[in-house]
């Protein structure tokens, strides 16, 4: 009876260095010690699950005693470099610690170590997941593992190093492993496939590797369960289902409703994603890592993907703290919820409802006009159609009125915002877009600009939009706008005699950007 194939994990485990990967920064010190015949007495892997400890552990078990000599380059081909891939090897005792922790155990793997090898060059312990160990047997270990005879070897693996005994540490080279970088797990996704003669989309492994969280084991089982899952054609399709995966457009679409300030929205997306997911909790987590995205593409432009770049300009920096503070806190506090469906909803509309509100209308005189002004703000009016409209050749000197008359919502305001008017003839309206904000120009947006345009003028208009160096742009006049409304608040402030009274008895100090904090205490006041 023919024997099943290997799965994927024990397949594809390496052989050598060389076929270890995303763990350069520790390979160099033993492949240069056995190189040169530096040895040490006992070795210390640690790091998480699946990064590869147990593999370079046995890896230097080969160097150690294969038949061509020491070396970093095992041939792989001896009796003993077969014996110990096939765990048959007699001179290499593997001990799993988690199993073995009593006392008693350690004495009887230690009875034998004054014995010489029965095979090889070196009697070589393997003791996996150490930190399991009792005091009693790290107690009984120390002797042993401070002065070993010259024929034994110990290779100590762990997850946990805090757990181990410094006297045990001090005794031993240490060498931690890292999570291996997505991208390069999907290029050994990539080479295996391809290896193995398995069909597979490109779009779908970078799902394998984002899940697999820096674990190559990991990532090999969600691989081997994702052929079965697909029929042997690995796709992007297939493999969001079996991970019940969030695709990006769910969660930009999240975000374009924060944008739109549509509460609707976005419980209509959350009923969409639980349509084929269960885990709210993924939901956030996408919308952290995306809103992290927008957060850098907002600071340093020239490191994110397009998209991100969309979505920096279409909200403020102020806003995607706001919303990333949210989303974490609504994260911890999922557990709480009585049930997680509930949770992520109210995660989403708090941030709604803390949505910082810019009235543009902060008063100059008095800290109790500040109050009333706050109290009795109301939106701004509506345009009519009696609301007379600008002349043709002063469609430039007021384009900032019209952007804020036309019916324009989310990034097609955004992108009227960041134009000026570079020319208009009363049937075709030339715009200049900044360089910068290229990436928020398409087809769709411009489509609805020259809709909304067409019906604020009440005639058919032509719309050319290029890019280069725009005058003054309605984005930047609000902006001057609420930093001169920031200003006058902040001299109100310095000029009141209560907060003066404050400064001179308790030295205190007005903290930049508490001007608003202020005013929202002296309403509640």
């Amino acid at each position: 009876m023919p024997s099943s194939p290997k799965v994927l994990a024990l397949k594809w485990r390496p052989h050598n260095f060389n076929e270890m990967i995303g763990q350069e920064h520790v390979l160099p010190a033993l492949i240069n010690s056995l190189d040169q015949d530096r040895l040490h007495h006992a070795y210390l892997f640690t790091g998480t699950r699946g990064v590869g400890k147990t593999s370079i552990a046995r890896i230097l078990a080969k160097c150690l005693n294969c038949e061509q000599g020491i070396s970093s380059k095992p041939c792989n081909t001896c009796d003993t470099c077969k014996s110990i891939d096939g765990g048959a090897f007699i001179d290499l005792i593997e001990v799993d610690a988690a199993s073995r922790t009593k006392v008693e155990d350690t004495r009887d793997l230690l009875e034998n170590v004054q014995y010489s090898p029965t095979q090889g060059r070196f009697k070589i312990y393997l003791i996996d997941e150490v930190h399991m160990l009792s005091t009693h047997s790290f107690n009984a270990l120390l002797k042993t593992l401070e002065e070993p005879p010259p024929h034994v070897k110990f290779l100590l693996a762990t997850t946990d190093p805090q757990k181990l005994p410094i006297t045990v540490l001090s005794r031993c080279l240490q060498f931690h492993l890292k999570h291996v970088p997505a991208e390069l797990l999907r290029t050994h996704f990539e080479h295996i496939l391809t290896s193995e003669n398995i069909a597979f989309e490109e779009d779908a492994l970078p799902l394998l590797s984002n899940a697999a969280k820096g674990s190559v084991r990991d990532g090999l089982s969600l691989l081997d369960q994702a052929i079965a899952f697909s029929h042997g054609n690995v796709s992007q399709s297939s493999i969001q289902a079996m991970l019940g995966h969030i695709g990006e457009d769910d969660i930009w679409a999240l975000i374009q409703a924060l944008i739109d300030k549509n509460a609707n929205a976005l419980i209509e997306c959350v009923a969409k994603i639980a349509q084929y997911t269960s885990d709210f909790g993924q939901i956030l987590e996408s919308l952290i890592s995306s809103l992290h995205r927008i957060a850098v593409a907002q600071f340093v432009p020239d490191k994110t993907d397009q998209k991100s770049t969309q979505f920096a300009a279409a909200l403020s920096k102020e806003s995607v703290q706001l919303y990333y503070q949210i989303a974490l806190k609504g994260l911890s506090d999922m557990a709480l919820a009585p049930f997680p469906r509930a949770g992520i909803e109210m995660t989403l509309l708090r941030m709604l409802a803390f949505e910082p509100v810019t009235t543009g209308k902060i008063p100059t005189h008095s800290p109790a006009t500040s109050t009333a002004s706050t109290k009795t703000s109301a939106p701004a009016p509506q345009p009519t159609e009696n609301t007379p409209k600008p002349s043709d050749k002063d469609v430039a000197k007021n384009w900032t009125n019209i952007v804020g008359e036309l019916q324009l919502t989310g990034m097609a305001q955004v992108l009227a915002s960041h134009c000026s008017v570079a020319s208009f003839d009363g049937a075709t309206l030339g715009l200049l877009l900044s360089i910068k904000h290229k990436p928020i120009l398409n087809k769709k947006l411009e489509d609805r600009l020259k809709t909304a345009l067409t019906e604020y003028f009440g005639r058919t208009i032509t719309l050319r939009i290029d890019t280069g160096e725009p005058d003054k742009t309605p984005a930047e006049n609000r902006k001057s706008q609420q930093d001169a409304a920031l200003e006058n608040a902040n001299t109100v402030m310095q000029n009141d005699a209560h907060v003066k009274t404050l400064v001179d008895v308790f030295d205190a100090e007005i903290q930049p950007g508490s001007t608003q904090a202020v005013e929202k205490a002296e309403n509640a006041r």
